[in-house]
This record gives C-alpha cells, structure tokens and sequence, in this order.
C-alpha cells in the first residue's frame, strides 16, 4: 500500500498565491497549466487524499488518485467527500461547487492507469527505494513531456530524479500536513530540474491555494531539517526524565507560544515518519542528528501516533 544534493547555497523564495482568474500560462515550451488537464496523485494516504482535495477543489483540476489497496482508496474518497460537505457547511463552497469537485475525482489501483496524466504527485510512504520503484515505473508509463513531482519531507530530490530517464522534469513538492489546512508548499528542485518544470510546479501550487518557498536540495529540505531535530530532542528529554509528556508539551506551547507541543506534534506527524526523516538528516549530516532511542522504541513497538490510535499518547 503507498499510504503517507546539490546547489551552491540555500535560498528561500516566498511567493503568495493568486486567484486562478490571474495566473496566465502562456509561451512555454514544454508542459506548462494550460495544458495539465489531469493531475495524477500516486498514494491515497493522509497526505495523498489531502493533495487530491485540494486539486479537485480550490484548483479545480481533474484528478487521478491512485493506491494499490481498494479499501484505503474508499476511505480517501469518503473523507474527501466530508472534507468538502464541511466547506459547504462553512459557505466556502455552494452545492453545485462541490457536486463540481466531487465529480473531478476518480481513483485506480493501477500505476498504469497514469498513461495520459499530465503531472504526477507522489505521496508515498517515505520509504528510498519505495519512491525510487514508483518513479521508475512511472517514467516507462508517462509521457514524456508529463512532470513526475515527489512530496518526499526528507530525500534527494536528484537522487529520485536519478531513477527516471527525464531528470529534468523531476521536482520536489513537500506538502505540509494536513494539506487542507496548511498553507506553505516547499518546492524543491534537483540538480538538473529545468526551469519551465519548476515554474509549472510553482504556479500548481498557487492555483491550489497555497504559499510556495523554495528550498535547495539537501536532506530534510527547510522545514524538516529544523523542525524534527527539534522534535527528535523532545523525545530526548522525555526519556531523561526532564519531564513527563505533558510538561514537555505544555511547556513549548504555553511558553514559546507554540501551537501545539513537540510529542503532540510528533504523534500527529507519525513517529514512523519523524524517524524516517531523522534517518536522512543522520545519513547526509553525520550523529549529531542521530535519532533519540526512545523514537526508536516506540516506532519498534508499533505507536505510530494518532494514525493507529497510540503513539506518545493514546487516541
């Protein structure tokens, strides 16, 4: 089941998102949006289905959502289905809005299915060769003008691109989670990622909703590579008896003013991802961002967090 290095200097980019009424794809010589007609979304996990709405619903592109599992594919599709019911609730969308939408969706168990798609997002498992197996089975099935995009949170972005025989079309699009909600996308392009692929990427991601920077290619990218070091030490301090879950949290969200605490954070994120992640920063930049024995333990006797119901706390 698919459920959830190398430029010269980091650089970050912020650019707003505009009303689709303003963009205007014009003059570009390869894929640009005026002719992405369908937005294929490879995984039909949290992440996944959170892309998916998006696309169907403030994009307002046809989607292919593809997952190996029937099963995880309905629930995606209900949860969509309620996501968008409760924006018509709030007034942020009429009925005939989302009866619009909802009818953009379709799903597939079938990588294959992809053969017309346009511009393909990954959202996989954060899984290295996972991402690697599914980019080269997408590169034989695309056409090859198409875009294959990853939501990777943590690998090289050229080494993915390295699994296709179009690395200039290969880019980074690290969805925040839960995608709904958050408004920042980071954009990351590989070594080789041509201009007109990241331009395109940048204005889906506006026609989306959604805030862009843009991060280069090292391990963990910009969010990940400040935020799990952060949440890495929590579990640090938790395991020392510095203090017990709830101070921890009570601490970082009352006294910096956090949103939420870093063991909270952690469970919501996924402890399985957060040392996934921390896997990659160790691996590119040495022990000091070795994971915390107590993450190790708690991914090991299967509390992923909020997703299975336990993780630091209990769901």
């Amino acid at each position: 089941m698919f459920s959830s290095h190398v430029q010269s200097a980091a650089r970050m980019s912020v650019r707003a998102p505009r009303s689709p009424s303003s963009l205007r794809w014009v003059g570009q010589s390869t894929r640009s949006l005026a002719t992405v007609s369908q937005v294929g979304v490879v995984g039909a996990g949290q992440m996944g289905t959170g892309i998916a709405k998006v696309a169907i619903a403030t994009a307002e592109k046809k989607v292919l959502l593809m997952d190996t599992n029937q099963d995880v594919l309905n629930s995606a599709t209900s949860f969509i289905e309620k996501l968008l019911q409760k924006d018509v609730a709030k007034g942020k969308m009429t009925e005939e809005q989302k009866t619009a939408a909802t009818a953009r969706l379709s799903t597939t168990t079938k990588l294959e299915d992809f053969s017309t798609t346009d511009f393909v997002i990954e959202a996989a498992t954060e899984n290295p060769e996972l991402k690697f197996n599914i980019f080269k089975s997408l590169d034989e099935i695309l056409p090859k003008d198409a875009i294959l995009a990853t939501n990777t949170s943590s690998i090289s972005i050229t080494k993915i691109a390295g699994n296709t025989e179009r690395p200039e079309k290969v880019i980074g699009m690290h969805f925040m989670n839960p995608v709904p909600v958050m408004k920042l996308v980071e954009i990351i392009p590989g070594l080789i990622t041509n201009s007109e692929t990241k331009e395109t990427t940048l204005k889906l991601a506006e026609l989306m909703g959604k805030t862009t920077t843009q991060s280069s290619d090292f391990a963990g990218f910009i969010a990940n590579r400040l935020l799990c070091p952060y949440l890495n030490e929590a579990f640090n301090a938790l395991a020392e008896g510095l203090g017990t879950r709830e101070d921890i949290d009570a601490t970082m969200k009352l006294g910096t003013n956090m949103p939420m605490g870093p063991l909270t954070l952690a469970d919501f994120i996924g402890l399985d991802t957060v040392l996934s992640i921390m896997r990659v920063l160790q691996g590119e930049f040495g022990d000091k961002f070795m994971p915390a024995p107590l993450l190790v333990r708690y991914v090991e006797s299967g509390r992923l967090g909020k997703k299975v119901g336990k993780g630091v706390y209990e769901y």
